[in-house]
């Protein structure tokens, strides 16, 4: 039986919801700005404890304009930073010497002599001594009074991983697999990513005066969740932050998602049962008692801690009918609609049933999200006589293998003297490549022609997917927004011109239908920039007089999948499909066998795809829908999406 359970002992941790990560970051940035300028006053110092990675990064930019603006000074400040690759060099892309200061020391007026980061050029039969010099620089700055964390999957705080004790202190460390497999990104490949660190310990952290933890995106859900609510463990380092008197967990609604109060909101408090929230309740009640919906029973929603839902809407059988018509309606096999020819006795009507064919725009933040995610709604599309195009929004150079642009530009080279084509230019083209390519270091920038020369790898393995889901190449459009053209993991930010392409595309095309990336747990975070410049487009479009008849939907797939209770539209799909869907997969084999950046899921994306579609088509099944092999699932962009961090 589900009892009502008391929120403040459910969670060991006092949590804040953000709407999303800049407010957090924000709320972050004042408070330490408040205690500098106080500290200031009194003419005394600040100890920060400051983390890298891409959760703090909004906190440095709001302390950076706040300095630059508003006068906020960092004369009377010092920083200690919670760790650092070892071995590494501070002018390595990956160093967090180098990343401090492009985010923040060199653009404040701190002295340099306060700045404090592990040395990751310190001799090893050394680093023993180092550390516990690091340790007593810390005791004699007066000790740490903010320390900013962000929380890795395996529950490490700074590089302390599973198995690191609550009193540790400052060390030599050796990183888990799974850290630096999340690493790998930056690293172009787990294989390049050190396997020690240098860190403070837990019991360094926790000596903190206050601490504040970040966590954003749907990749850090289960951690959090065992983090919050868990028992403290040395399996799970975090949780020995519930021994500490002063932490804050600062999370947006995406890192919330694990969490009893978001899962489960029956669970913890009175709840607004909005359509959303009884969908979700009645899954999870199906799903626990293994039943379909519909036969559900008034007792088990009273003994499930669902009597609030029950005294509200009567009985189970009309509660469950309702979300069972639902769910019911979500499954489209002709997504897009269908035309006046077609339609039988039942049919319920779609969205702007009156225009067939439809244009239809699908875009791809990478060349391959598009048949990753919805290749079978695209084999869809195109067989039901719809004007399908595919717009790829990023050259995806950066995730070609070295070895696979060796062998392309051997390729060429052998093309070109077999047919007599500019041998001579060509020869010189490939010397360079190969010359380039093995002297590479590790993190290094390729060559623009090498970058080139990969950009036409992915762009060539495009085509190959899009034709055989039925799009033609003259229907694939080639973006190359400038956002991502660094040749480096850490990409630009959005501006203008990647905006204005997406427009200058839509008003070209003018869809009746938009399909976009809603999968924003990519290593890398280019799904988000993606989605953020579509929605951004859109709303420089919304008054256009064909906007009007225009749908947009968001798919996942290749990092996640929409929960069954978000799922507006269902496209389920036939054998013959799923197999149709993995060939135009294997037609991207850059990114077969081993893709350069996995993510966190090891299995190859046709494995992924497969398996989440398979998932989603078992779960309608088990709660009494028809049974497919296979279901690709879609939401509406509801115009709320907030993408603004």
């Amino acid at each position: 039986m589900t009892t009502i359970q008391d929120l403040s002992k459910l969670e060991r941790l006092n949590c804040e919801l953000f709407t999303n990560a800049p407010l957090a970051a924000k709320h972050v940035a004042h408070e330490i700005a408040a205690l500098i300028r106080a500290r200031a006053e009194k003419k005394k110092t600040c100890v920060l404890g400051l983390a890298t990675g891409s959760t703090p990064v909004g906190i440095y930019a709001e302390l950076v304009r706040m300095h630059q603006e508003e006068g906020l000074s960092f004369h009377n400040v010092i920083t200690f930073n919670l760790d650092e690759y070892y071995p590494m060099q501070p002018q390595e892309l990956q160093s967090y010497v180098r990343f401090m200061y492009e985010h923040l020391f060199d653009h404040i007026d701190i002295l340099k002599e306060n700045v404090n980061i592990p040395d990751g050029t310190i001799p090893v039969d050394r680093v023993m001594d180092y550390c516990r010099v690091y340790e007593e620089k810390i005791v004699e700055s007066g000790g740490i009074d903010i320390q900013i964390l962000g929380i890795g999957r395996t529950g490490h705080i700074g590089f302390n991983e599973p198995g690191s004790d609550e009193t540790s202190r400052t060390r030599l460390i050796t990183l888990d697999s799974v850290t630096r497999t999340d690493a790998a990104s930056d690293f172009f490949g787990a294989e390049n990513v050190p396997r020690r660190a240098i860190t403070m310990g837990v019991g360094t952290i926790l000596n903190a005066w206050k601490i504040f933890v970040l966590a954003f995106g749907e990749n850090k859900g289960p951690i959090v969740a065992r983090t919050v609510e868990g028992e403290p463990s040395p399996l799970v380092p975090a949780t020995y932050l519930q021994q500490h008197r002063n932490v804050e967990v600062l999370l947006d609604p995406a890192a919330a998602s694990g969490l009893t109060r978001s899962k489960f909101p029956w669970m913890v408090e009175s709840v607004e049962w909005t359509p959303e929230v009884i969908r979700r309740a009645v899954i999870w009640l199906a799903e626990k008692m293994n039943k379909a919906i519909l036969k559900l029973t008034d007792a088990e929603y009273n003994e499930e801690g669902l009597q609030s839902l029950l005294a509200e809407y009567g009985s189970a059988y009309e509660i469950n009918l309702n979300v069972f018509r639902y769910l019911q309606a979500t499954i489209v096999g002709w997504p897009a609609g269908k035309p006046e020819s077609a339609k039988r006795p039942g049919d319920r009507p779609g969205k702007f049933d009156h225009i067939f064919p439809k244009r239809i725009l699908c875009f791809s933040p990478h060349p391959d999200d598009d048949v990753i995610s919805m290749g079978g709604t695209l084999i869809r599309l195109a067989d039901q006589g719809h004007d399908v195009h595919i717009a790829y929004q990023t050259s995806g150079n950066i995730a070609v293998f070295d070895e696979d642009a060796i062998r392309f530009a051997e390729f060429a080279a052998e093309f070109c003297t077999a047919f007599d084509i500019g041998t001579q230019q060509i020869n010189s083209l490939e010397n360079h490549i190969d010359e380039f390519l093995k002297n590479k270091q590790p993190g290094q920038v390729d060559s623009d022609e090498v970058q080139k020369l990969k950009a036409i790898i992915r762009r060539g393995e495009a085509r190959a997917g899009a034709r055989c889901v039925g799009v033609p190449n003259e229907k694939t459009h080639f973006l190359e927004m400038p956002f991502y053209e660094t040749g480096r993991v850490k990409k630009k930010p959005l501006a203008d011109a990647d905006i204005q392409i997406i427009v200058n595309l839509l008003r070209a095309q003018r869809p009746h239908q938009i399909y976009a990336a809603g999968d924003l747990s990519d290593p890398h975070g280019t799904h988000r920039t993606c989605l953020k410049a579509i929605i951004k487009a859109c709303d420089t479009c919304r008054d256009d007089d064909w906007f009007a008849e225009t749908q947009v939907l968001l798919y996942r797939g290749a990092w996640q999948e929409w929960p069954i209770h978000q799922i507006e539209i269902a496209v389920p799909l036939s054998p013959m499909e799923v197999e149709r869907k993995r060939q135009a997969i294997f037609k991207h084999e850059s990114q077969k066998d081993r893709a350069l950046f996995p993510g966190p899921d090891m299995r190859e994306f046709w494995q992924r795809a497969e398996a989440r579609n398979a998932n989603t088509a078992r779960a309608y099944d088990t709660l009494g829908l028809a049974e497919y092999a296979a279901i690709e699932g879609f939401v509406s962009w509801d115009g709320k999406w907030g993408l603004d961090d």
